[in-house]
């Protein structure tokens, strides 16, 4: 039986590692880039690069930045009363787009998912806890955390376990409201739906 050589076959294993990445899409990938231009696979390896060198993750909010602090985090316009927790980077994006939320966020890095080995440790809800604490303790204001985890399983197990950790703490939690079937990931939400969603946010 006829094999890919050894350089492709090691290509197509880590596109596969990639999320949402099959084999046949990791083997179209690479015959897509075998047969371009070698300055634009060049380039691209550049690009990578220097992401990896100079984006930097926020030391508040865990969103990406190419400074320490993230634009959203510094702009004293941001209301620091509503903190709005998501999974990922890319859920900041999505809300941020949609243009109505004027809060600031905290950024887990996924969920919790024992099939997947992802405990709570592994995420930033010890962080998340510290920083609603350190509010409470300087502020008078009341503040609002917002669990905007997907609504899927993981996601609400997630949120559960965010609220059992506040609770006892002088914090309003809500929970994202109707607009987003269960099983929805936000980067995948039109503006509208998004919207619906967070305005229909409920106590939990």
């Amino acid at each position: 039986m006829a094999e890919f050589p050894k350089g492709i076959k090691n290509l197509i294993a880590a596109f596969e590692r990639l999320p949402g990445v099959g084999p046949k899409s990791a083997t179209r990938l690479v015959f897509y880039l075998l047969n371009t231009p070698k300055a634009y696979v060049n380039e691209l390896a550049i690009l990578l690069t220097k992401m990896k060198e100079e984006i930097k993750i926020c030391s508040e909010c865990f969103s990406v930045s190419e400074q320490d602090i993230c634009s959203i985090c510094k702009d004293s316009k941001r209301n620091k009363a509503q903190i709005c927790v998501v999974e990922r980077a890319i859920d900041v994006m999505a809300i941020e787009n949609m243009g109505g939320f004027k809060g600031v966020y905290h950024v887990l890095g996924g969920v919790i998912n024992p099939l997947e080995h992802v405990g709570p440790e592994e995420l930033k809800i010890d962080e998340l806890v510290e920083r609603v604490k350190k509010y409470v303790k300087e502020n008078e204001k009341e503040l609002e955390v917002i669990l905007a985890t997907n609504p899927t399983m993981e996601g609400e197990v997630t949120a559960l376990y965010i609220k059992k950790h506040l609770d006892g703490l002088k914090v309003k939690i809500s929970r994202i409201g109707s607009g987003l079937p269960m099983g929805a990931d936000l980067e995948y939400a039109d503006q509208a739906t998004l919207s619906r969603a967070l305005d229909g946010r409920r106590d939990i």
